[in-house]
């Protein structure tokens, strides 16, 4: 089978458009069969393991599976910024994020494109990538781009939005989410448990991130709940509380239901992962039109859309 076969009918998601991307047809995702970067950088701000010392090395990819209406990166996952790059310029640029300093490589939004990406990491590691790979996607994903991904990928950094059908449908407008994602994560976690270096950066296993909706308590409860039940000992949680109303009505989190969650993972046990601190304002957003779309002490930019390598 070719690598790129998957992409002739589609079911690298839950969504299972079957369209021919490499025809040029666009499902859910609204990418084709050909690979669209926004920006590639040194990210510092993502989970102490991760970002260690020099950063991670994220690589910000065009297009999603998910089409949350609250997205904080909405200018690549629906606006399409980001321009086309062949397995020469991807290898340019993992070593160039290598040579730049980076922990590892962070795929942003990667299921959709899961074979290119695949091929491509294949061909870095031959041009003398060294870095372990993490997987930093929404989680909504189907087995076959687990297998796909299962064979370059290091670490696995999915979403778990939320574990109520109701919840999915109202917020995501997804029908089954918990049943599609449920089963990605156990699956992702049967590649090992978290292993950290000497320095304590992450070099390979599961987080499953988690993002805290104000007003949605019951659901987060739910999470940890299952969290505690099927990923104890397996897997790092991750709970995000950052969640700021992008082109929705809406409020951020308070500090009675940030208190609230921190006492349920108490009472779950879950003694393993990170917790953010509570946030306020939305100064953080990242804006990809600007030259670095996040502010200076969270990222240094190496590669961009519009102008390519960024030199110094």
């Amino acid at each position: 089978m070719s690598s790129f076969e998957p992409y002739t009918s589609c079911t690298l998601c839950p969504h299972a458009c079957a369209v021919n991307r490499l025809s040029g047809d666009r499902g859910i995702c609204e990418e084709t069969g050909e690979l669209r970067l926004a920006t590639a950088g040194l990210h510092f701000g993502e989970e102490p393991p991760l970002s260690g010392g020099g950063g991670s090395g994220t690589i910000f990819i065009t297009g999603c599976s998910m089409r949350c209406p609250f997205c904080q990166n909405h200018q690549i996952s629906r606006g399409g910024i980001g321009r086309v790059v062949d397995s020469d310029e991807f290898i340019e640029i993992c070593i160039a994020l290598q040579d730049g300093g980076a922990e590892n490589i962070n795929l942003v939004t990667p299921s959709h494109m899961a074979p290119t990406l695949a091929e491509y990491l294949k061909a870095s590691r031959d041009a003398g990538l060294k870095l372990p790979v993490a997987w930093n996607s929404s989680g909504y994903e189907s087995a076959e781009t687990v297998e796909i991904a299962g064979k370059v990928v290091d670490i696995w950094l999915p979403d778990l939005k939320t574990l109520e059908e109701e919840v999915a449908c109202r917020i995501y407008g997804i029908e089954r989410y918990p049943e599609a994602v449920e089963p990605v994560l156990l699956a992702m976690a049967d590649f090992g448990v978290p292993v950290v270096d000497d320095k304590g950066r992450m070099k390979r296993g599961l987080m499953v991130r988690h993002l805290v909706l104000p007003g949605e308590m019951d659901s987060t409860r739910g999470i940890l709940e299952w969290f505690a039940g099927n990923l104890t000992g397996r897997a790092w949680l991750s709970l995000m509380t950052q969640y700021t109303p992008v082109g929705v009505p809406g409020r951020q989190l308070n500090r009675t239901e940030y208190e609230m969650v921190l006492g349920w993972l108490e009472e779950c046990g879950i003694n393993d992962g990170f917790v953010q601190d509570l946030v306020s304002g939305d100064d953080w957003l990242p804006d990809f039109r600007r030259a670095n779309p996040f502010s200076s002490d969270l990222s240094r930019i190496l590669w961009r859309w519009d102008t390519g390598f960024v030199r110094d």
